[in-house]
């Protein structure tokens, strides 16, 4: 988010999104978005968005990546977007299927590189306009929430709150039946009334599908704008709910919230507290009647509003003291927590475990792994399990019983561990480990397997965190929230390192990929020069002696620089210098750490 915030700064636009949102969050309804949708800045600023986004190399329908727009004259590129718009017909969208748990297969749909760029446009724009819109506890492809934050929330409600039955309800095939109609309707209401901008989105969602004709209705999974979409049509639900209960106008002034919800209780109304992600949601209430008022609500209210139908088979009623419920990859149960006290009821607490089906999905996934490792015994492989079993851990380490959990994957895999690499390694207690793995791993006595001289990560060495929850402070779109950001926010290194290991670059050695990996964990994910934390995109190796000077890929000659940064090392043009100088904004010590890595290339200083 710190590079996305400085990205906003460096094309002008901070103040602006600041303001759509400000401006949406008094009611204001906006009518003249278009111009700046088409400005340069915006459209500038989406190509450098699509650029950091691995997907950027994916090509659409006409075989397009990013890669074909870098050639292009600036000017001619900004005219040539605007122009396709004056007229905006979007290409064919490419479907590819991704398979799901349960054995079926969903449908992902992948815009032409073109399309994509006019999205983020658009996204750019409108995101600000809804963030002020949307309501506080949902967590789906929403700016700095993820689904960690929707666990807590529900871990908050159960032990806080001690609400215990919970409301499942599964829209059946949601993005693939979305009111198109009611959708525009509801981009209007939210403070979108700029005619030029819904006629487009209106095409957008008419983007006829290869080999499959224009659709009648739903949102393309897949597409930039997708998420934000069906988060607008998905925001009345919120609100629903969430104006029946926990925001309810009472006319009535309180000095302490519970005091509201004290009275509230002698009520018609029904005790309701929605959790959201994205098209899964749960309602939580504090009796078994009040949940079966809800169930049978919401159905109704999918139905008549949304146009949106419920799955019978999978939407239920749950008492969390009997039985589990399944979300974003886990389940929630609670159970009682130690004896009674005299006088008191029992005491439950939230507990959850990694889901089962994602448990056998894990198993499978991990042996086709170990099963191309064994026909591929390099670091590569090596490295590609590494980043399997780091993306697992971040994800998960937030269940309470994932330890157990993470032992039972483990002892399950261990045969066919011992069978597939006996041949080239065995196990052992790792001797001399590399930087991120003794960062990760090495406070654990744990043997793990020796790949052509890398150590896999131990799927059993797992550390449980609690979730917290989201913090309203972070909000990027004010100005106190932007600092609370630069303040409070550091970035996870083990999901960075996860990136690091997964991205191929190619024509280099594997001692340089090995050591850009410790170098970066080493320096906790921060830019040896300006010191700021980087995502794994926006991170660069830079050889503090270059090769043609003599340098090598040891670890001593590396450097983690911001990929900026690294283009202002090398930089000898006048226009280039100042160009990234400019972005930055450097102090008189981080010029100075710019200028001695700019000596040891052979380069002269920048004043």
């Amino acid at each position: 988010m710190q590079a996305t915030l400085r990205h906003w700064e460096y094309y002008g636009l901070t103040e602006r999104f600041s303001r759509l949102y400000e401006d949406s969050a008094k009611g204001k309804r906006f009518k003249n978005l278009y111009e700046l949708i088409v400005s340069e800045e915006n459209i500038l600023l989406a190509y450098r968005s699509i650029k950091r986004n691995k997907g950027s190399r994916t090509a659409g329908a006409d075989s397009f990546t990013i890669d074909n727009y870098e050639v292009i004259e600036k000017q001619e590129f900004v005219m040539g977007i605007r122009e396709s718009l004056a007229n905006y017909k979007p290409k064919a969208v490419r479907r590819v299927w991704i398979p799901k748990l349960n054995g079926d297969k969903r449908p992902l749909g992948i815009p032409a590189m073109r399309d994509r760029l006019v999205q983020q446009m658009f996204k750019q724009v409108l995101e600000p306009i809804c963030e002020a819109k949307f309501y506080n506890h949902s967590f789906g492809f929403r700016p700095l929430r993820g689904a960690q934050h929707a666990k807590a929330r529900c871990d908050l409600l159960i032990n806080q709150s001690k609400l215990y039955y919970v409301v499942d309800v599964d829209i059946r095939s949601f993005f693939d039946n979305v009111n198109h109609t009611r959708l525009m309707k509801q981009l209007w209401n939210i403070g979108i009334q700029d005619r030029r901008v819904l006629a487009i989105i209106s095409k957008m969602l008419k983007a006829p599908i290869k080999g499959e004709g224009v659709p009648s209705k739903g949102v393309p999974q897949g597409g930039i704008l997708s998420p934000l979409l069906s988060n607008i049509v998905l925001n009345d639900l919120d609100h629903w709910v969430s104006n029946q209960w926990e925001n309810f106008n009472s006319n009535l002034t309180y000095t302490k919230p519970y005091n509201k919800y004290a009275s509230l209780k002698g009520t018609n109304l029904k005790e309701g507290w929605i959790v959201r992600y994205a098209d899964d949601f749960k309602i939580f209430c504090r009796s078994y009647k009040a949940a079966e008022k809800w169930f049978h609500a919401t159905r109704e209210f999918l139905y008549k509003r949304l146009g949106l139908e419920v799955s019978g088979e999978k939407s239920k009623i749950i008492n969390l003291r009997r039985k589990s419920s399944e979300f974003l990859g886990f389940t929630l149960k609670a159970k009682e927590k130690g004896k009674p006290k005299r006088g008191n009821g029992k005491k439950y607490v939230s507990v959850s475990s990694i889901r089962s089906k994602k448990v056998q999905h894990i198993l499978t996934d991990a042996k086709q792994r170990l099963r191309h490792m064994q026909s591929v015994p390099t670091r590569f492989s090596a490295y590609k399990w590494n980043a399997f079993v780091l993306g697992l851990h971040n994800y998960f380490r937030y269940a309470s019983q994932v330890n157990l959990d993470f032992n039972d994957i483990a002892h399950k895999l261990s045969r066919t561990m011992h069978n597939r690499l006996r041949a080239y390694s065995k196990k052992e207690y790792p001797k001399n480990p590399s930087d991120t793995y003794k960062r990760l791993y090495g406070k654990y006595k744990y043997k793990t397997w020796k790949i052509d001289g890398i150590y896999l990560f131990p799927l059993a060495c797992i550390k449980r965190e609690t979730p917290l929850g989201f913090q309203l402070a972070y909000n990027p779109y004010t100005e106190s929230g932007r600092k609370f950001i630069h303040d409070k926010m550091e970035i996870n290194i083990s999901v960075q390192v996860q990136k690091l290991i997964r991205s191929h670059i190619p024509h280099r050695s594997v001692e340089y990929i090995d050591n850009r990996i410790s170098r970066y964990s080493m320096r906790k994910g921060k830019c040896e020069v300006t010191q700021l934390y980087l995502q794994a995109e926006d991170t660069h190796c830079h050889h503090a002696v270059p090769f043609h000077l003599g340098g090598t890929d040891n670890f001593s000659n590396l450097r983690i620089v911001h990929k900026d940064i690294h283009i202002l090392i090398h930089a000898r043009d006048i226009m280039t210098i100042d160009k990234y100088s400019s972005m930055f904004n450097l102090d008189t010590v981080q010029i100075k750490r710019l200028n001695n890595m700019r000596t040891l290339c052979g380069l002269k200083e920048i004043h």
